[in-house]
Order: C-alpha cells, then sequence, then structure tokens
C-alpha cells in the first residue's frame, strides 16, 4: 500500500510509470459514434459521483477517529518513518500521551545539503543517488524574513518557533512593541510535559534562548542564564539543559567567566531550584546516556561553544558530540515520562552549522551538517522504538553565507564543477587554526618571515593538505592575524571552488524535514517561519496556554521600550566579550561563537 500523506516525503519518488496510451491508430477506423460518447460521458459522472462519495465518508471516518496505532486508524503504511511505524489518525488534534522533537538546523540552507551528500559521497565511495537522511524526509520550505529585515537574525528566526509570531532582529521572546510573547516550551511545562534543550553553542544563544527567556536583546546572555535556570518570570520551565556557554553562569572573575556580575548561577541553580549539574567529560559520561539523569539536569561542557565536529572528534574525551547530547535527552525524557499521561517537548539544534557559514569554512560545515544528519536519524529510530506517539519536525531559521557549490574567480571563466576532496582532505577548522597561530606567535613572537614558513608547514600543509599557497595568500594571514579564521577558510574554499556571498545570513528560504504523523500536512510545501511555530504549539494543544502565559508575562514585565543607558550596558557588555575573545584566540573563547 502507498504511503499515507501525512507519512510521504513532499518528492517522494513514485514506482508506477504512468499508463502510457497506444498512439497506433487504426486506418480503416470508424468515427466515434455518438453512443460512444454517451457512454464515456455516463462513465465519467459515475467516477466523479464516486469520489465526492468517497470524499465525505473519508472525512466523516477521520472526523470521528482519535488516535490509535491500528493500520485501520492510520489509514495506511507510514513507509517514511524507519521500519514503518504508524501513529494515528489524522485529526488536527489527537487525544493521549505525546511527545515532540523540534530540530533546528541554525543556518543550514539548500546549498549545504549538496554541498555535504556530494562530500559524503565521496568520502564514503558512495553511488550518486545515495541521500542523506534528511533528504529523505524532505517535507517543505519555509520563509524567514523577520519584522524589520528581510534578512532575520536567529533570535527573531527563533521567536517565530518559539512563540508562532515575528519580530525583531535580536529580540529574545519578545515583540515589535516590547511585549513579551509565551513560548511552546514554557506553555508544555506549565501543561505537565517535560521540556528539553540541547545545543552545540552557547546555552544562552539566540535559539535555546527563546525558547525559555524574555529580554530585549540576545547579547543579553547573563541575564538568559538566570531565566533559564528558573530565576526569571515564570520559574523553571526546562528541566533539562545540555550544551556550552558555561561562562555566563560563572561568576565575576572566576576563570572561564564572561559575566558582568558576580552571581554564581550554576550555585544558584542547585541550592534554590534543584538543578543537577555537571560541566566535564566524566561528568556527561556519568549520565549514562540518559540512563542515569535525575532532573533537572543542567550539563554545561564547554566555556561557550563545542568545538566545531571537525576538531572535536580529536577531542571526544573532552567534549560530547551533538548525537550523544540528544541520545541522553531523549532517554532522560523517556524515563522521567514513563508513568505521566504527558509525554516531552525536547529542542535540539545542531547551532555551528552557522558558525560555519559565519566565516566561510565548507570543510567545518559538512562536518556539521553530518553530525546533525546522524542526530535526525537517530531521533528517528527513538521515535520507532518508543510506544508515545511522537513526531520530529526540523528547520532552519535562516541560511548563512550565500553559500554556493560554484565560484568563478575573476577574470576567469566559469567551470562547472567543484571539488569535494579539497574538503575531505582538511583535518581542522579554519577556527581552530587561527587558535594554533595566536598561541605561537604568543609564546615565540614569530616575526613574518619565519612565521610564513611556520604557517605554511604546521598549519596549511599539515592541517589543509594545500601545498600550493601563494606567498600573497601566507602574507595575508601573517600580517593579519585577527582576520586568519576567513583566510584560512578562504583558501579551502578557492580551491574547492565553493562561493559565498557574505559572512552573515542571507534571505533564501529553508528547507523543512519531518517523520510525517498526525497533523504534519499543515506544514507541507511552503510556509512561513511563524507557520512552523505555530504548528507546534498547535500539535501539542497548548494554544491556550500560550496565551494565558503570554497574559501573565506582559503583567510581570511590563511593556517598555529599552532605555538608552540599558542599550548601552548591551553594547558595553557585547564589546568586551569580543574583546576577551580575540585576545585569546577565538576558539573556546566566544569570538566566533558570538557572531551575529
Amino acid at each position: 500500500m502507498a504511503p499515507s500523506p501525512e507519512r510521504r516525503p513532499l518528492l517522494a519518488s513514485d514506482d508506477q510509470s504512468p499508463d502510457r496510451r497506444d498512439d497506433r491508430g487504426d486506418e480503416n477506423a470508424a468515427p466515434r459514434s455518438r453512443w460512444r460518447e454517451l457512454a464515456l460521458f455516463t462513465w465519467a459522472l459515475v467516477a466523479t459521483a464516486a469520489v465526492i462519495v468517497l470524499a465525505v465518508v473519508i472525512q466523516h471516518s477521520n472526523s470521528t477517529q482519535h488516535s490509535s496505532t491500528s493500520p485501520a486508524a492510520a489509514g495506511s503504511d507510514f513507509s517514511s518513518v524507519a521500519g514503518g511505524k504508524k501513529t494515528g489518525g489524522s485529526s488536527p488534534s489527537g487525544n493521549g500521551k505525546r511527545n515532540l522533537v523540534f530540530m533546528v538546523s541554525d543556518g543550514m540552507g539548500p546549498a549545504s545539503l549538496s554541498l555535504t551528500r556530494s562530500f559524503r559521497q565521496l568520502t564514503q565511495d558512495l553511488p550518486i543517488d545515495d541521500t542523506l537522511t534528511l533528504d529523505r524526509h524532505f517535507w517543505g520550505t519555509s520563509r524567514t524574513r523577520s519584522s524589520n529585515s528581510l534578512v532575520t537574525d536567529s533570535a527573531a528566526g527563533a521567536t517565530a518557533f518559539s512563540c508562532g509570531l515575528k519580530s525583531y532582529n535580536g529580540a529574545i521572546s519578545m515583540l515589535p512593541d516590547h511585549k513579551p510573547c509565551g513560548t511552546v516550551l514554557e506553555a508544555a511545562k506549565r501543561a505537565g510535559y517535560h521540556t528539553g534543550l540541547v545545543v552545540t553553542t552557547d546555552i544562552t544563544d539566540a535559539t535555546p534562548a527563546c525558547f525559555a527567556a524574555h529580554v530585549f536583546h540576545r547579547m543579553q546572555g547573563d541575564e538568559i542564564a538566570l531565566h533559564e535556570v528558573g530565576h526569571g518570570p515564570l520559574g523553571r520551565v526546562v528541566d533539562l539543559m545540555l550544551g556550552g556557554g558555561r561562562c555566563h553562569f560563572l561568576p565575576k572573575g572566576t576563570p572561564g567567566s564572561c559575566r558582568q556580575d558576580d552571581i554564581d548561577v550554576t550555585k544558584l541553580a542547585q541550592e534554590k531550584y534543584g538543578w543537577n549539574y555537571v560541566d566535564d567529560r566524566a561528568g556527561f559520561n556519568s549520565l549514562g546516556l540518559g540512563k542515569n539523569v535525575s532532573l533537572p539536569q543542567l550539563g554545561l561542557f564547554a566555556t561557550t561553544d563545542v568545538p566545531f565536529e571537525i576538531d572535536r572528534r580529536n577531542m571526544a574525551d573532552v567534549y560530547p558530540s551533538l548525537s550523544e547530547m540528544a541520545a541522553t535527552a531523549l532517554a532522560a525524557l523517556e524515563e522521567a515520562t514513563k508513568d505521566s499521561e504527558k509525554g516531552f517537548f525536547l529542542m535540539i539544534e545542531g547551532s555551528r552549522i552557522d558558525h560555519a557559514g559565519h566565516i566561510n569554512d565548507p570543510a567545518a560545515q559538512v562536518r556539521e551538517v553530518l553530525e546533525y544528519d546522524k542526530t535526525f536519524k537517530s531521533v528517528l529510530d527513538f521515535i520507532e522504538k518508543s510506544d508515545t506517539e511522537t513526531i520530529l519536525v526540523a528547520t532552519s531559521d535562516h541560511e548563512t553565507g550565500g553559500l554556493s557549490t560554484a565560484w568563478q574567480a575573476p577574470s576567469e571563466l566559469p567551470v562547472y564543477n567543484w571539488h569535494p576532496t579539497i574538503l575531505a582532505r582538511a583535518n581542522a577548522s579554519s577556527e581552530y587554526l587561527t587558535f594554533l597561530l595566536l598561541k605561537h606567535i604568543a609564546e615565540t613572537g614569530d616575526k613574518e618571515d619565519w612565521l610564513l614558513r611556520w604557517i605554511n608547514d604546521e598549519l596549511v600543509v599539515k592541517h589543509l593538505d594545500i601545498h600550493d599557497a601563494s606567498e600573497v595568500e601566507l602574507n595575508s594571514i601573517a600580517s593579519n592575524p585577527a582576520l586568519a579564521v576567513q583566510l584560512f577558510a578562504r583558501l579551502v574554499s578557492v580551491r574547492a571552488r565553493v562561493g559565498w556571498s557574505t559572512h552573515g545570513h542571507s534571505a533564501v528560504d529553508v528547507n523543512i524535514y519531518s517523520s510525517g504523523g498526525r497533523g504534519t500536512e499543515k506544514i507541507r510545501g511552503n510556509v512561513e517561519n511563524t507557520d512552523v511555530g505555530k504548528f507546534l504549539r498547535g500539535w501539542l494543544d497548548l494554544d491556550n496556554e500560550v496565551e494565558d502565559i503570554t497574559k501573565e508575562l506582559v503583567k510581570k514585565l511590563g511593556s517598555k521600550v529599552p532605555s538608552q543607558q540599558q542599550l548601552e550596558k548591551i553594547e558595553k557588555a557585547s564589546t568586551a566579550f569580543e574583546a576577551d575573545g580575540l585576545a585569546s584566540g577565538g576558539f573556546e573563547s566566544g569570538l566566533y561563537g558570538h557572531l551575529l
């Protein structure tokens, strides 16, 4: 039986070829008779009537049935989920326990998929028709503009997901009139669901912040940290947080801190709000991939961002991966809700796809997308094994970098090709190479002549496997170490013939992916990013809760434009943090993890 429309990816192939008409005519055939025309007309009329009757019957059946796991209730086989799991009827709102996993691929546009697919085919010697798991669950596309710009940032993008409303760039679940808006995560917690956030960036960064905090601007990381642990207008709304961003939770003056005050948020979280806290690989391992978790659980495994996957794989004894953290969260939340009438809401972000786009590093980006694809598959596997109705919805907040799998050098004719083999040779990100460069300069004080040779031998050849770097290219790095992260990335992009139009975001539509399931037809095709947000809360039957929480937030926080003093304080904190990142080399410092 063919897959149900609710489980069938938008671009699913159809193995049945269309019927072909035999065009060979009979030279001696007589003209069509009036009787034949009448018969055809009668047949068409009966067929139309039958279709209308069938549609009415199906609509009535769907309106009277609720969630069921039987094939009869589901309507068909669900082949787009691993193993063909079935999950209930097509009514927009089912009854019973349910889980919703929402994944965000920050900064990933359609070209990132093409880049990664070809890279994977090359490095794993796969056929040209091999595709990513994401490709096989393509659902539609999303329009991304914010309320004040055709090009959104992550804060406005995540506010669209969390609140289902448009807002200005920089807003953390605040609307253009500076009123707060209730989020799907907050409403889920209020309704009895368990909740979680898993990221590879700073946990106070824009995307996770928009689900559990309300501030005027994304750079208010210190305040966001307080909201996330429960020291905010609604109390504690998150049960599990795993990622980076430890610096915003440590008091000023503590090694690794970036707070502007003396509040120890880790201590506050544990003593006042009951959080269990781990901050290193050993602590993560103690969680037993979710089998040994006591909620609420806070895990901060990096000062700012977890390193790019291309670098992290060589530091696996220090940092957990996105897929490991996601598996831990899924297992922990499933265990916590096993005896509950409610399930859980979990947001998982592949955060650093965006950062690779900002610095135009294609070698780092393909590894980030592969890890995200791996995590997406692990969620599908979880859904297949779970007895609870669960769906997965995934999309991006925006595209970053204006990526193109083609690049034409000035004064050259177009080249109809690009070279993933260049990306495959790289074993480190341009961010990590910049860290090594600045560390070397600080330790040795090398001048430009000696520095050029060291850069070429120890960084470019050793880590990028590039043996033809020109003196101009090497000199640009040696004389501009603060810009080295972009210059190292350019060495790779130019040779791979990968193009970029910006170090910021673009306005391109981004893809939506889904496991399919009850009601997911609502986000098929081309939709607004706010439609995704409205779907999330609607699928969990939380519309009323979101409205109630919004009213409560407005009452508690009020509605006022931030003062000039507040704006200056935000800018000062942001500038100080970026300067500190530059001074300490950028890697694990926040220099690149906090690009807008």
